[in-house]
């Protein structure tokens, strides 16, 4: 029995020491290699995803501006029609005043000058747009 229990010991010292024992520089280049191997492959999927979220997030940063300066166009269109309308009534109010056909031409004139002024408008705030 202490045969057995000293054989035992002595095996399990063998393995042990076996465990720790230095590689040949073949395989410890070749090991080296490989695991360089990998991590580049590693690096270059991760600068991959990145890339690709980053372009995502640019489109979708893109695609707000673009609805941003939208509604900024259209929203300068109506702030000038809604002037042209103020402009108009002043102007058609002051039409008044004369008779005939003075007061038809002075009517006349300020539609084309509302026309005008709201054709513009409209013109600018396409040019805007996205």
């Amino acid at each position: 029995m202490r045969t057995l229990l000293t054989s035992a010991i002595a095996a399990t010292i063998l393995i042990l020491a076996g465990c720790n024992n230095a590689k040949s520089p073949e395989t410890v280049a070749k090991d080296v290699s490989a695991a360089e191997q990998k991590a580049a492959a590693e690096v270059a999927n991760s600068e991959k995803d990145a890339a690709k979220d980053l372009n995502k997030a640019a489109d979708k940063v893109d695609d707000t501006l673009v609805n941003f300066n939208n509604a900024a166009a259209k929203d300068a269109y109506n702030l000038a029609v809604a002037k042209a309308d103020g402009d108009l009534k002043v102007a058609l109010a002051n039409c008044l005043a004369q008779s005939g056909d003075a007061q038809k031409t002075c009517k006349d004139q300020a539609q084309a000058d509302y026309n005008a002024v709201k054709a513009n408008a409209k013109a600018v705030a396409l040019s805007e747009k996205q």
